[in-house]
């Protein structure tokens, strides 16, 4: 999948026709015939750009096509793996060739040599796509242990002590007398770590390891540190901080009394390849030192506390005195399972500079970012000597401009006043301008109040906050001539990023759970935005770690244990069905429905078991609705229907027949048996027809066929009756807008979306908010995150409702794009593009005169069904001409009135309806 970092735009494919060859048909179409293909582009090894450190022994390679003629289709691939990259570009693979193979697949599993540990493959593809394509550039990728037994270091720590609050260094001293061809390091931790060589900290990722459930899954991370070595003394060093392993903070979830808690810990394997072939592994054991130093406290749930006056200078250089440091301590591992981390990694992507100042005397500044965001805020400051700062963040001020944390500590409870909910605090060296920036912690904040034990002087310029996410690849843009709606988009786009640390969560400040209702509500405004494969693998193999043998899931992931009593229930884990089927829709990949697939059949079996009457009241429901509250037997009914749909097609997917006739079989049950008790056939209403009872059957087909109209007529009706408002929760919000315009309301999909008086996204917009918030009201008095993401859903409604843009479940991966585009009243322009794995689909419609401009992009080796819909009287034209069945790109499948139906062949087009 290719990806897009700035906004993306239309193809230039017809702009460089008409500036370069002018607007001759002739010299048009001479220059299609001299077109050259530029062949395969963005090779990716595990969807990463030549990974470091991978364990999959089978690893998945894609590319993508870069060709923009209409019709443009991949008619056969070649690959070529092998160990020198020279043999390889020249088309020799000693690894893996199995020759030209006449496909248009481009997602292709390695089944080559067996791949070992340790070592650099190099590979290309070739492609035909009727014409001369050039070979690819040369991508790599690099395994990394592969197995437990590679591994020479020992786990070790400094003490067994849970309550020691500061932070434990480490290092090491050792030579290099050798010319050094590269150098990798391996570092798993329980809790988080960050490695320096030579005094240079590795990397920019943030608060690695990623979250998992340590006695069961140990993630390990692989650097790059030939750069770094010298030749002579050479000096590697470790901080630990807690993380989620020893949560010290205590919350109403008790992960301090988490069962694998301990004091953090980490092996470090540092393999070092000289140029004589030799190879030479630092390792970490009994050899090593340790010391406490300036972190005084860490907490990734509170905040951070460091004492500048104890900084060791150089302590992870080669000339430091180490004397006084302590010898360190072995440990156990923490699981028999310590696997390689292949996934985007959290980062400071964005550094925010504050927006105002407001000094309120002497020793007290609060600094506005002006938007809020997950993450974490740097300060820069001078004073004396044991001057202490406390940076207390939150999202909201009260009246006398002080920073108010009322709506996101609730769920702390602190056993004294040592550990303040995220307020860093800051004591000062006194050896000139400092800077202060948390290293194992992050917060959800706008405003950071900065009080001081004696007077400091503050400016504008010296606190910059760093919004920190798992930093994956923007892939969609969406614009309108809705200035509100353009809002909606962004600030649903930021709440998604500050939900995003290695797992989807709730929030970034109360909570920062892995609540999966709330990602699974989500899981669609997140692919279809950003590339998160790597993130919803890794998080789906934590649901795999966390799920019993009787099939239950918690309603956290991960979890200490907390959850699997409350919270929990189809109408929320059932992330374990939903997020696999829609990576298997947006990619066109098999592999995570296959990990998942005994998860899901358990999961469901579970349900089937406790449920004779093919019904269940096991769930939340629909969670902080407006007003008016939905049975959870039917909400939660429904879900079980829609897992055990999932699960049928998943059966079919992998080729299990027997499977998919019991669990089609099965759904159908339980679709009749939610119809039968809630569905009245003669006023096609579900049980009191409010929003949530009417939209959420519609949205996921329990629905009859016969009388998906009628119901729908019924919701439009009561959405009116409502004031053209909300009136859901969030399983609604999920439900509501596709439901109307998916089924002939889109004009009221569009309105109630637009709103912007209360309760709507809009209401939130036009009273300042940059992200999204976690109840309607925003005076509420609890239920109230100013930076949640559980009614998302929206973002990719608009993709979906307004550019019409969805992948084709028999063709996934949108090898066929499923576009039926509406355009509403109220809204004269619109533009969705989503960077594929085929490449960039764009849906984008503007009304001009009483007619309506349609451009469309279908990417290369892949094609879109189009259905365009058209008043009574008008027409479809193309360059002046109207389009008929004659036309080689575009072909018109079928017409009734009101709609037209088009078959799309790759290539861009500019249509008219008038």
């Amino acid at each position: 999948m290719f990806v897009l970092r700035a906004k993306l735009v239309a193809s230039t494919s017809s702009a460089f026709s008409r500036c370069i060859l002018g607007a001759s048909l002739l010299l048009v179409s001479l220059s299609a015939q001299a077109y050259t293909p530029a062949g395969a582009v963005d090779l990716r090894c595990e969807y990463l750009v030549n990974p470091l450190g991978l364990d999959a022994p089978r690893p998945r390679l894609s590319w993508r096509l870069d060709d923009n003629r209409r019709g443009a289709r991949q008619q056969a691939y070649q690959l070529v793996v092998g160990t020198d990259s020279l043999s390889v570009s020249q088309g020799k693979g000693a690894v893996w060739n199995p020759g030209k193979i006449a496909s248009d697949q481009q997602l292709v599993t390695y089944a080559g040599q067996a791949l070992r540990p340790f070592t650099k493959y190099f590979w290309r593809v070739q492609v035909w796509n009727g014409g001369n394509a050039p070979a690819s550039r040369v991508a790599s990728f690099e395994t990394g242990l592969m197995t437990m037994k590679n591994w020479q270091g020992t786990w070790i720590s400094d003490t067994r002590d849970v309550a020691l609050r500061p932070a434990p260094y480490f290092r090491k001293g050792f030579g290099v007398a050798k010319k050094v061809k590269s150098a990798r390091a391996y570092i798993a931790a329980a809790g988080l770590y960050e490695l320096f060589l030579n005094g240079q900290r590795i990397g920019n990722h943030r608060l690695d390891p990623m979250y998992t459930r340590f006695d069961r899954r140990t993630l390990y991370v692989t650097y790059d540190v030939t750069s770094y070595l010298k030749a002579g003394q050479n000096a590697v060093g470790v901080l630990l901080g807690n993380g989620w392993y020893n949560h010290q903070s205590t919350a109403v979830w008790y992960f301090h009394e988490a069962p694998w808690r301990n004091r953090p810990t980490f092996c470090l394997d540092l393999r070092v390849t000289y140029t004589d072939g030799s190879v030479e592994t630092v390792t970490s054991g009994i050899d090593w030192k340790t010391s406490l130093g300036p972190l005084v406290f860490n907490s990734i749930y509170t905040a951070e506390h460091y004492d500048a006056r104890l900084e060791q200078t150089g302590w992870n250089t080669a000339g430091f005195d180490d004397t006084k440091w302590k010898p360190v301590m072995n440990r156990a591992a923490p699981s028999q399972n310590i696997v390689a981390q292949v996934m985007h990694p959290i980062r400071n992507v964005e550094s925010i500079p504050a927006k105002t100042i407001k000094k309120l005397n002497d020793t007290t500044y609060v600094f506005d970012l002006g938007r809020n965001i997950a993450g974490v805020s740097q300060l820069r400051v001078q004073g004396p000597a044991g001057t202490a700062l406390r940076l207390k963040h939150g999202e909201r001020v009260y009246a006398d401009g002080r920073v108010d944390q009322s709506n996101i500590d609730v769920h702390y409870r602190p056993t004294d006043k040592r550990d303040p909910f995220q307020t860093d605090v800051f004591t000062l060296s006194g050896k000139g301008e400092e800077t202060f920036m948390p290293s194992f912690n992050y917060k959800g904040f706008q405003y950071v109040e900065v009080t001081s034990s004696q007077p400091v002087a503050l400016t504008t310029g010296s606190l910059t906050g760093y919004f920190m996410h798992s930093d994956v690849p923007a892939v969609g843009q969406v614009s309108s001539s809705n200035p509100t709606l353009n809002k909606i988009w962004q600030a649903t786009n930021n709440s998604y990023l500050s939900n995003l640390f290695g797992y989807p969560t709730d929030c970034p400040q109360r909570e920062k759970n892995g609540w999966t209702g709330d990602a699974h509500i989500a899981v669609e405004t997140g692919l279809y935005n950003f590339d998160g494969i790597t993130v919803y693998e890794k998080w789906l193999a934590d649901h795999r770690d966390e799920q019993q043998p009787n099939g239950v899931l918690p309603s956290i992931i991960p979890s200490n244990g907390w959850g699997y009593e409350w919270g929990n229930g189809p109408d929320w884990t059932s992330t374990i069905a939903l997020i696999p089927w829609n990576i298997y829709l947006f990619y066109g990949d098999t592999k995570l429905l296959a990990d998942c697939y005994g998860n899901l059949k358990r999961y469901v079996d579970h349900i089937h078991e406790q449920s004779p009457t093919n019904l269940t009241s096991w769930g939340l429901g629909d969670w902080v609705p407006v007003k008016s509250k939905s049975p959870v037997e039917l909400t939660s009914s429904t879900y079980y229907y829609t897992d055990a749909l999932i699960l049928a097609k998943a059966a079919k997917v992998l080729g299990k027949t027997a499977d998919y006739t019991y669990y089609a079989a099965l759904a159908e049950k339980i679709r009749a048996a939610i119809n039968a008790k809630y569905l009245n056939r003669e006023t096609a209403q579900y049980g009191n027809g409010v929003q949530t009872e009417l939209s959420v059957p519609l949205y996921w087909g329990v629905v009859p066929p016969e009388l998906k109209s009628r119901v729908a007529d019924n919701l439009a009706r009561r959405v009116a009756a409502d004031n053209y408002h909300l009136d859901v929760g969030l399983l609604g919000t999920k439900a509501i807008l596709s439901a109307l315009s998916e089924n002939g309301h889109a004009d009221l999909a569009y309105r109630v979306a637009a709103q912007e008086t209360f309760p709507s996204w809009g209401w939130w917009i036009v009273n300042g908010a940059t992200t999204l918030y976690e109840n309607w009201p925003i005076d509420a008095k609890s239920d109230i995150s100013m930076n949640h993401i559980m009614f998302g859903e929206i973002g990719a409604w608009l993709y979906k409702g307004l550019g019409g843009i969805r992948p084709d479940p028999l063709q996934p991966g949108f090898k066929n794009t499923l576009l039926t585009p509406h355009f509403v009243a109220g809204l004269d322009h619109f533009e969705a593009s989503h960077a594929s794995p085929y490449g960039l689909i764009r849906s984008a419609w503007q009304k001009i005169a009483g007619s309506i401009s349609y451009k469309v992009t279908v990417p290369p080796n892949a094609t879109a069904t189009l259905l365009l819909p058209v008043a009574s009287g008008q027409q479809v034209y193309e360059a002046g001409k109207r389009l008929d069945s004659a036309s080689p790109y575009i072909r018109l499948v079928k017409s009734t009135p009101g709609l037209y139906q088009y078959h799309l062949a790759a290539g861009s087009y500019e249509l008219a309806i008038r």
